[in-house]
């Protein structure tokens, strides 16, 4: 049998203005949730008290869509969170509060750089994919160091859920922005001593 050592629950935080333009943003004035975002939210806090009755610990990143989101949960469980600055989303530097198209008509030639090698591509006041996935396997390294044997919910974002489960199941980091992680979407991975297991990712209710 094998010995887990801490199962996390990864929660995308419910739909924003700029999350359904697909905005690049990471800024403290990032949009609250909409209403569609709120009904993300409920939804899944409650098929996560279907699913999953009792949680030991509820992290969220310091963002305010996160903390709303994080705020519906832990009510649901009557239970506090605890905000985390390390689980925050992927920083955008001079991209930030931009779509994808934006970038590309407005940086061209920063654009095709990133096109060229995503991976360690680094811009002015951003992370590179090492860069965020070097924070984030440190934190959830701490996050299950702390929580032996623990149920763990993490309110967060879609960059922090792909970098998780690219190091959950060694997925080139050039690959990981194609793990898809909707909005008010939970993802699980089970970790054991020196592995990891995917049981579910991107899981939306109906």
């Amino acid at each position: 049998m094998f010995n887990r050592l801490c199962k996390i629950i990864f929660i995308r935080h419910g739909a924003t203005s700029f999350s359904e333009e697909n905005r690049l943003y990471d800024s403290d004035d990032y949009p609250p949730l909409n209403e569609l975002g709120k009904e993300e939210t409920e939804k899944i806090t409650k098929w996560l008290k279907q699913t999953c009755p009792n949680v030991d610990k509820i992290y969220t990143s310091s963002a305010l869509r996160s903390i709303q989101s994080a705020r519906m949960i832990a009510k649901n469980y009557k239970q506090e969170f605890e905000v985390i600055e390390q689980l925050q989303e992927r920083k955008s530097g001079i991209w930030g509060g931009l779509t994808y198209g934006q970038i590309q008509q407005k940086y061209p030639d920063l654009f095709a750089q990133y096109k060229k090698d995503p991976t360690s591509f680094v811009l002015e006041g951003a992370e590179s994919r090492a860069d965020i996935n070097k924070r984030v396997g440190k934190i959830i390294g701490e996050i299950i160091k702390d929580n032996p044997y623990k149920t763990i919910f993490v309110i967060t974002h879609a960059g922090v859920v792909q970098s998780a489960i690219s190091s959950a199941l060694r997925i080139e980091p050039i690959h990981q922005n194609k793990i898809y992680i909707p909005t008010g979407s939970a993802t699980q991975i089970s970790y054991f001593n020196d592995w990891a297991s995917l049981v579910y990712s991107g899981y939306v209710p109906l």
